[in-house]
């Protein structure tokens, strides 16, 4: 029997509930799998025996939507999905995307832009007294004032635009139930001031932490960019729950205030939270394929977190830095859930996280002291301190090979390929590839100029050559016929025309196929968001080339794809523009061919 929560009057009359204690209002289709922050926060609030109904994607234009399930006693939660809603709506060109793969049918306009302001606004407005929390990665990452690029602009805090009364940023599994269990013993939300993981708005200044840092007001950071670049080294440097100051920025309507990261799960808590009833499928009302659940249906997560600390990626402001990982036990349980699907064929598709392989904090001092604030894991060099080893993550391979009805198992998630470059002992390596690619193995150098790297803080070029030899010797030695896939990014602050030529050669000497390119998206609160608007590094102050132009843009983007025939004139003019006309010919070093000349017309 299907036991999804309930989405209409009837579900609830189903369970015998005439109210519910949450509410649940979020941008994507209900889809009740552990990969969707919606099903895990909905199903730990239904373990500990609170009544949580779904209203998914409702129209905007029909306030009855947001009356279906009548009014929660505790509150409304919202989250704009799995993804931002302006990110989910427009490319790095600011049009329209054409499909949401979060939607049934993959039809856009489901969800409103600004969809948590705009979700709030509209319960604000129905239900003046009812608390509304804000949750997700949209409200996470836009909890202080924040560069947008769709409107290239600074906007205020999440909180002061929606009206909304707090937010629990990050995963919040533990921080939803401190919130819940206050909430229903009587404690007001506006106090609610204590709460690790939170972000609140509040014009007594007393409730503020005597320790906490203030931050630039926000009218002094729309004056100045290097305003912004400060703040947000502050903010970079207080992302660590061990070491992490309160936050507060003022505004006119009071000061947002930023409690300090809600405490890593242990071991124990993380298999609970993946251990839960999940349906493990979309919700049965949607006639149409929702596109989101095919890759992630018969894949495990067996982590959160990341130390690579790329500064174009947000889970050092979102999950954090520290890992956190399920036991063998706790994945293998879940692997045999998969095996029952009536679909599943025998293969799992993945099985990682936001890095397949960082299965242990980095260091012994990461789950005790909190995470270096002057150094990184990996980059320039890796840590003398790095802890180095994939025997665990090997082991849970392994074990799941040889469950009866599994074919395969592959690793499609991200695997840091200078972690593995690290590891002396080379038996992971060997069982990677002889076992675990599909044909194509996926990595991220993202660039190969150092300079950009080193703004990226991604590893040397010389780092991603040895893997990339290590990776083509394996596959001879065990007769395997498979290929590195590598993505690439255009335009990342720091990136030159020159950087980008230097980039398509690589590509082309090493004979590379490129099947996806990202060209630069600043997405809110990361580091590379920083460089972009403020032209600086607000970790060092040096000055940063940012390409801002459609154009430039446009000829980045294009060297990088210089086989494809539509992009022939942009690359012609970027190899002159930087004075690289030697790549325009027919030798074998050269990048594209001149253009023929006219056969002359003879009488």
């Amino acid at each position: 029997m299907e036991l999804f929560l309930p989405i209409n009057k009837k579900d609830m009359l189903d369970r015998g509930w005439d109210e519910l204690d949450f509410i649940i209002v979020s941008g994507d289709a209900y889809i009740d799998h552990p990969s969707f922050g919606v099903a895990i926060i909905s199903r730990i609030l239904e373990a500990f025996n609170y009544k949580v109904g779904i209203i998914a994607q409702p129209n905007i234009k029909d306030v009855n939507e947001f009356k279906k399930l009548g009014i929660p006693r505790l509150g409304f939660m919202v989250t704009g999905g799995n993804i931002d809603s302006m990110v989910s709506h427009y490319s790095v060109a600011r049009r329209r995307r054409k499909f949401d793969y979060y939607t049934p049918g993959g039809k856009m306009g489901k969800r409103p832009d600004d969809a948590v302001i705009t979700y709030s606004r509209i319960i604000r407005k129905l239900y003046p007294d009812t608390p509304i929390i804000l949750g997700g990665i949209e409200a996470s990452l836009r909890r202080l004032c924040h560069y947008d690029y769709y409107q290239d602009k600074l906007r205020p805090s999440i909180l002061i635009d929606s009206q909304a009364d707090i937010i629990l940023y990050g995963m919040a599994d533990k921080s939803v139930i401190e919130l819940a269990d206050a909430l229903k013993y009587g404690i007001n939300i506006k106090d609610l001031t204590y709460l690790r993981g939170s972000s609140f708005l509040t014009t007594k200044k007393n409730v503020i932490d005597s320790e906490a840092i203030f931050l630039p007001k926000y009218n002094e950071l729309l004056k100045d960019k290097l305003n912004y670049a400060k703040s947000f080294k502050v903010q970079y440097l207080n992302s660590d729950p061990y070491s992490a100051k309160t936050l507060v920025e003022e505004y006119n309507e009071g000061y947002v205030v930023v409690n300090p990261p809600a405490y890593p799960l242990t071991n124990d808590e993380i298999d609970w939270v993946y251990n839960l009833n999940y349906e493990r499928k979309v919700h049965p009302s949607y006639k149409e394929e929702v596109k989101a659940i095919s890759e992630v249906k018969h894949s495990i997560i067996i982590n959160r977190g990341c130390y690579g600390n790329c500064s174009f990626c947000a889970l050092n402001m979102h999950q954090g830095r520290i890992i956190q990982s399920r036991s063998k036990d706790s994945v293998i349980n879940e692997a045999h859930k998969i095996i029952k699907s009536p679909d599943f064929k025998g293969y799992i598709h993945d099985v990682g996280g936001p890095t397949a392989n960082f299965y242990h904090p980095s260091c012994k001092k990461a789950t005790k002291q909190g995470m270096c604030l002057n150094r990184n894991c990996l980059t320039p060099k890796p840590c003398p301190n790095l802890r180095v080893s994939h025997q665990d993550y090997l082991d849970i391979l392994k074990d799941l090979r040889k469950l009866d009805g599994v074919k395969k198992v592959f690793v499609r998630s991200g695997i840091r390929y200078d972690y593995l470059i690290y590891d002396q002992d080379e038996t992971f390596f060997n069982e990677l590839v002889k076992h675990h690619v599909s044909g194509q193995l996926k990595v991220a150098p993202e660039h190969i100029s150092d300079n950009v790297l080193r703004l990226m803080n991604k590893p040397s070029k010389h780092v991603f050559c040895t893997f990339m030899n290590k990776f083509y010797k394996l596959n001879k030695k065990h007769n395997k016929e498979q290929y590195i896939i590598p993505y690439f990014m255009s335009s990342h602050p720091g990136s030159t025309l020159k950087d980008a030529v230097e980039l398509a050669e690589f590509i082309h000497k090493h004979n590379l196929y490129v099947e996806q390119v990202q060209d630069f998206y600043p997405t809110p609160s990361t580091l590379a968001t920083c460089m972009f608007y403020t032209g600086v590094n607000p970790l060092t102050n040096e000055k940063v080339y940012v390409a801002t132009s459609p154009h430039e843009k446009a000829l980045q983007r294009a060297l990088i794809h210089y086989k494809n025939p539509k992009n022939y004139h942009h690359v012609i003019k970027a190899l002159k523009l930087t004075k690289r006309e030697d790549l325009i010919g027919y030798h074998p070093h050269c990048l594209v061919k001149p253009k023929k000349a006219p056969k002359k017309v003879t009488n």
